[in-house]
């Protein structure tokens, strides 16, 4: 009989820690992540699925427990479960037209917090991310340097900076260059 094999997921930021007085880098846990797409009237059944409403308003976001969901487009959302849940198994039994892709393993995410978390993240993002204009709650799909990323801003001052892994290296790179330019 053969052997079984598990395959475990390993962040490609692992090992990434950094920052600087004013800025803390350190890779979020491993969390599942669905893309979902889906149209208005599929959104009650898909909300009580995920045990969350999801979102309706431009950049903004709802968090149950450990599961969020981000509104990223009029018909799309980013959900993640920092619990690990099977989202696509959650969906299952739910009618309707929708999408849901499992892209657990291509993201990874960067938490930046800390006094100059704002500033480190605007070296490389034209965004406001001003307290008045991004709130605690208020997500959105942008750019950090060369890289699509998607922003979280969990807190006052905590950032949670989802990307692909492909750009992590990169992502990580970059936010560690300005973290250490902060001057608070």
């Amino acid at each position: 009989m053969a052997d079984k094999l598990h395959a475990k997921r390993k962040s490609v930021l692992e090992d990434f820690h950094g920052g600087s007085p004013f800025v803390s880098l350190k890779p979020a846990a491993s969390a599942s992540r669905l893309s979902l797409r889906a149209r208005e009237s599929a959104l009650p059944a898909l909300s009580q699925a995920l045990g969350l409403a999801l979102p309706a308003r431009p950049k903004s976001s709802v968090t149950s427990g450990l599961r969020s969901a981000l509104w990223l487009g009029p018909d799309e959302w980013l959900v993640i479960d920092q619990g690990e849940s099977d989202l696509v198994a959650a969906l299952a039994g739910v009618s309707g037209l929708f999408s849901a892709t499992d892209v657990s393993h291509r993201n990874t995410a960067v938490i930046v917090s800390g006094a100059g978390a704002e500033a480190a993240l605007n070296a490389g993002c034209p965004q406001d991310l001003s307290l008045a204009k991004f709130p605690v709650g208020a997500c959105s799909r942008t750019v950090f340097g060369k890289a699509e990323v998607v922003l979280l801003r969990t807190a006052d001052d905590t950032f949670r900076v989802e990307c692909w892994r492909s750009f992590a290296e990169y992502v990580g790179g970059l936010l560690q260059e300005a973290a250490e330019d902060v001057a608070v």
